[in-house]
């Protein structure tokens, strides 16, 4: 999907993905000490608005401005040093090229693109980090589309956390955690069904 699409996708629906951060972001990201973050496919914000309430100095990039535009109306939301942790960029992540180690933190969530593309964004994700940064990848996991519900259908885009090991394997990083996850998602009628996600993190040696 191209970014028009993206703005159609968002215009249609208020907070696509919801207002609260990913749980899987929550959860990793909670027990490192604030610092620079680069939010990358921030969607609406929610990881990023969840990072800079946090004490996080936030940069957050996508390439749809209408997500964008809703992502900076919640962002004044919040107290005002908060909101003011944050700059929005909207661009391309296939051109977009970081600030070279210059993040503690570097997120990207349910970035789905086929694999060279794929490792061409986590190799510049990667060269964002400074020394002892954390990279942080979660995604629908390729077992989700037989096993899990929702998410991407073509399995081209899907990928595993140890697809991401691979990607990165020519860069200084060590694995801090690799590994499948499971993650329940309310349905209209009946019970949760659950998602399978892949969740890699990763850290820049000092």
């Amino acid at each position: 999907m191209d970014s028009g699409a993206w703005d159609e996708r968002y215009a249609a629906k208020d907070l696509v993905w919801g207002g609260e951060p990913n749980r899987w972001v929550a959860r990793e990201v909670a027990e490192i000490t604030p610092g620079r973050a680069l939010d990358l496919a921030a969607g609406e914000g929610r990881n990023a608005l969840w990072l800079a309430d946090r004490g996080w100095r936030v940069t957050a990039v996508d390439f749809s401005e209408v997500a964008l535009e809703r992502a900076r109306r919640r962002a004044a939301e919040l107290a005002p040093r908060a909101a003011e942790r944050i700059r929005w960029v909207r661009a391309d992540l296939l051109e977009y090229v970081p600030d070279p180690a210059a993040y503690e933190l570097v997120v990207v969530a349910y970035l789905h693109l086929p694999g060279a593309e794929r490792r061409r964004v986590l190799r510049r994700a990667a060269a964002a980090l400074a020394a002892g940064g954390e990279l942080l990848v979660v995604g629908h996991d390729s077992a989700n589309l037989a096993e899990g519900t929702g998410g991407p259908q073509d399995p081209g885009v899907l990928f595993t956390a140890q697809d991401v090991l691979a990607d990165l394997a020519d860069e200084p990083l060590e694995p801090v955690r690799a590994e499948r996850v499971r993650r329940p998602v309310a349905q209209e009628a009946g019970p949760p069904k659950e998602a399978i996600d892949a969740l890699a993190r990763l850290r820049r040696a000092p």
